[in-house]
């Protein structure tokens, strides 16, 4: 059979007009949800990876498949009304694409009106349809769909509205979804989807889900190789997905909140610029770091006044209880998981792993004796502050530095603890020729794999790797 007919048939079983969805609860179990699925794979065979179909040859059947599509929509419609805009918008966006001959496709207009942190409410579902990309999962603008839920406890709102503030941040589950997010990817932003022009973003959402689900799933195995004695409530938390998702929401948005709070460098984000990806790494350990430190100060702040014989409220002991779990999540998530997930080619997440394990065992609060991880947990708190606190002054520091002494100081910071690879240029010094030039030349002497794993780290990547390769497409029903 060749690849046309294929797809006619193919579109034949799934072009209908479904029976309208008035249950958000059960929409991913409807007949509209499963023809808006099969369309959303099927047109994806079709589409190249800026997300046109340019071989007319299946325009036809491509336009037969956008109507299922748009007719799912229209039937998942009535269980989504704070969606209606979007949904409404997006049915507009799929017929233009059809009727351009499915070009470079253009969903502008409709990710405008979708606005899902406008409603974080505890349980709340969105309908999720673009021609898109996923981070750590496909690098292609192809056509998702998702039924999403809203995380939103009561403690986390009441945070958010305190000194929290953080007005993009949305916090999902995943319900179903299309192949880009069987991998990897557990991030809903809007810069992914395919669109004219770049606007002002207005939010971005996580899957605490998925992230709740691999730390339960690499923490519990890496224990267990390790030796770790794992305290009471961290052994709790990894048999509580609901426990260890609204912990991830704390965690997540302080994270986020901070990349553009504090002492920085002009971009912390570092925008399309190409710097050393050790860079990297400590943005988003310092991020981490904050996030700890201020979950410390919460717990500290709120175990006093329990100690002063006053009574929490049911949210204040709430916020208290996550404040500590944040903790062990930061410190068992980037140790466990980030410091050996993925490849050793610029792996800035993996070098802030190394770093946090390295700068505790350094100040003797992380042990691996007789072969058993342990730690000095009432002194663990105030050595993770203390590397926040020198990624601080590092950035403190930046604004009266020139780009690339920035760069020199914080290569300093981090091979003051990790030890670099022995054939590296900025271990044993630049030479003149790179320090008088341009920018990139810092850039190209980095190595892939700057600061390789430790004896450590490479046996526990060896045992850890199928545990890790299994988390792929995980979600939080998964056990």
């Amino acid at each position: 059979m060749s690849l046309l007919s294929a797809n006619s048939s193919a579109v034949q079983a799934i072009v209908g007009e479904p029976e309208v969805v008035e249950d958000a609860s059960i929409a991913e179990q409807s007949a509209a949800w499963a023809q808006l699925k099969d369309a959303a794979i099927a047109i994806r065979e079709m589409q190249i990876k800026d997300g046109s179909i340019p071989d007319a040859a299946h325009h036809s059947a491509a336009r037969a498949l956008v109507g299922a599509i748009t007719a799912a929509i229209r039937a998942l419609a009535p269980a989504f009304p704070h969606d209606a805009e979007y949904l409404a918008a997006s049915v507009v966006d799929f017929d233009r694409w059809a009727a351009s001959d499915f070009g470079v496709p253009d969903f502008l207009d409709s990710l405008m009106a979708f606005q899902p942190q406008q409603h974080r409410v505890d349980g709340i579902r969105h309908l999720v349809v673009f021609p898109m990309y996923t981070q750590n999962g496909s690098s292609e603008r192809l056509v998702e769909a998702l039924i999403v839920e809203t995380i939103w406890p009561e403690f986390i709102a009441a945070l958010e509205a305190g000194d929290y503030g953080n007005k993009l941040f949305v916090s999902l589950r995943l319900v179903d979804f299309t192949p880009g997010y069987d991998t990897n990817s557990a991030v809903l932003f809007p810069e992914t989807v395919a669109m004219r022009e770049i606007p002002s973003f207005t939010w971005g959402a996580i899957f605490q889900d998925r992230e709740a689900a691999r730390y339960r799933r690499v923490t519990r195995a890496a224990a267990e190789i390790t030796n770790l004695d794992l305290p009471e409530r961290a052994a709790a938390m990894l048999d509580d997905q609901q426990m260890a998702e609204k912990t991830f929401v704390m965690w997540d948005i302080i994270h986020d909140r901070t990349h553009m709070r504090g002492d920085l460098p002009f971009d912390p984000f570092m925008i399309k610029q190409r710097m050393p990806f050790f860079l990297y790494s400590l943005e988003e350990m310092r991020c981490d770091m904050t996030a700890f430190r201020e979950s410390v100060k919460i717990e500290r702040a709120l175990a006093a006044r329990i100690e002063a014989g006053e009574e929490l409220t049911e949210i204040e002991q709430e916020t208290h209880d996550y404040a500590h779990l944040v903790q062990y999540a930061v410190i068992f998530d980037r140790i466990f998981r980030f410091s050996i997930t993925g490849t050793r080619t610029r792996n800035y997440d993996a070098v802030g792993g190394q770093l946090l394990f390295a700068w505790l065992h350094q100040r003797g609060v992380l042990h691996w004796t007789d072969t058993a991880l342990a730690f000095d947990w009432d002194n663990v708190p105030d050595a993770v502050v203390a590397l926040g606190d020198a990624i601080d002054d590092l950035y403190w520091h930046s604004i009266d530095r020139p780009k690339v002494a920035h760069w020199l100081a914080a290569y300093e910071l981090v091979r003051g603890t990790l030890t670099p690879h022995p054939a590296s240029q900025w271990a044993r010094g630049l030479s003149d020729e790179i320090l008088a030039g341009a920018p990139k030349g810092y850039t190209d002497a980095v190595m892939d794999d700057e600061f390789p794993l430790s004896m450590f780290f490479e046996t526990l990547d060896k045992k850890m790797k199928p545990v890790i390769e299994s988390t792929v497409g995980i979600r939080g029903t998964d056990d």
